[in-house]
């Protein structure tokens, strides 16, 4: 489908996502929530897609959700916001339990829930110019898109308490040693090298990827037993994979593995 609130294409099993408002700051509408939902179910369920790349165009990676729009819907804004949210809830929820791997490119400020999709992809590399701050209680809101969930499990209950409250702005230095980030990079270089890290992935396992990827979001809630009971049946059902079976024996053969994904 045509998209208008971003683009979408995929080469080499990468699936590039560009935020694509660069004149509202690549700001979260309706439309461009479920525009978003779209292309991650599209990266879900298509196997040629084996590594995702999240940017924005323009100078900002995204604002965080388009007050204007908001303030525009008068009485209905509430019903709307439910829209919006619901909508930008279950493509992070897509992000994270899909098999593909996804790298953002932080190319600029990451505001609001701009800051709450950075948190949610799995590996985060920025340009040095970019900016995070939450924001949410400065125009009398409450954190989404998964930052009350994720925030605390990097930094800390306090860190976190204190990006909610306090509002500060960090530089990328500061998020990489807040942890809220995995590099930095210079401004034009920062697609460049998530496209980079993406394109390893997808020559790489990508059902191991995605198992792992669950497995480590569900050892935040589990107890003991029941993560390792996850952990068990995981490493079976990739043991007995095409791609377990390859690694195992490029591994006893002390060869470079050929992955196909399966």
């Amino acid at each position: 489908m045509p998209y208008i609130a971003l683009t979408f294409e995929v080469h080499k099993g990468v699936g590039l996502i560009s935020l694509n408002r660069p004149d509202e700051g690549n700001a979260i509408t309706l439309e461009m929530a479920r525009e978003l939902l779209d292309v991650a179910i599209r990266c879900t369920e298509d196997p040629d897609v084996r590594a995702v790349v999240l940017t924005g165009n323009g100078k900002m990676f995204c604002a965080g959700g388009d007050l204007k729009t908001f303030a525009a819907q008068g009485e209905k804004i509430s019903l709307y916001t439910r829209e919006v949210t619901q909508a930008f809830h279950a493509v992070i929820s897509r992000l994270n339990w899909m098999d593909a791997p996804v790298v953002g490119a932080i190319n600029g400020t990451a505001a609001g829930g701009g800051f709450s999709l950075a948190l949610a992809t799995d590996i985060a590399i920025a340009a040095e110019s970019a900016k995070f701050t939450m924001a949410y209680t400065n125009a009398g809101l409450s954190p989404d898109g998964s930052c009350s969930y994720f925030l605390a499990r990097i930094v800390g209950i306090r860190r976190a308490k204190e990006m909610a409250l306090l509002n500060p702005v960090l530089s990328a230095r500061q998020a990489l040693e807040w942890g809220l980030i995995n590099q930095v990079v210079a401004d034009d270089q920062v697609l460049a090298c998530a496209l980079d890290v993406a394109q390893k992935w997808a020559k790489g396992p990508t059902r191991s990827f995605g198992e792992t990827k669950r497995l480590i979001l569900s050892g935040t809630t589990e107890s003991l037993e029941s993560q390792m009971e996850k952990e068990s049946r995981a490493m079976a059902a990739m043991a007995g994979s095409v791609d377990g079976r390859e690694g195992v024996a490029a591994f006893i053969a002390k060869r470079k593995p050929d992955f196909q994904g399966k």
